[in-house]
């Protein structure tokens, strides 16, 4: 089950990757638990004035509407340990 929700957090992410490398950004897809997606933002998103409004109004929102097993997105921090989070 968890991995069909795995592959469409990632296709979703995939569609919004584009519009990212375009300002020139990206993200890393961390994992999924307990309804959480952990990415950490890449590249200039990480220094980006409009980061939370990418993150909760446009990659939060998509996946919010189009995974429901989704309620929210956490962009972990170059220093946060993604492994001890999601193991």
């Amino acid at each position: 089950m968890e991995n069909k929700v795995e592959e469409k957090i990632q296709k979703i992410l995939n569609k919004i990757r584009p519009y990212l490398n375009s300002e020139g950004g990206d993200l890393e897809y961390l994992g999924f638990k307990d309804g959480i997606v952990y990415i950490r933002m890449l590249g200039a998103c990480i220094d980006c004035g409009a980061l939370d409004s990418t993150l909760k109004d446009g990659i939060e929102a998509l996946l919010l509407e189009n995974v429901p097993e989704v309620i929210e997105v956490k962009n972990l921090q170059m220093g946060d340990d993604a492994d001890a989070i999601l193991n």
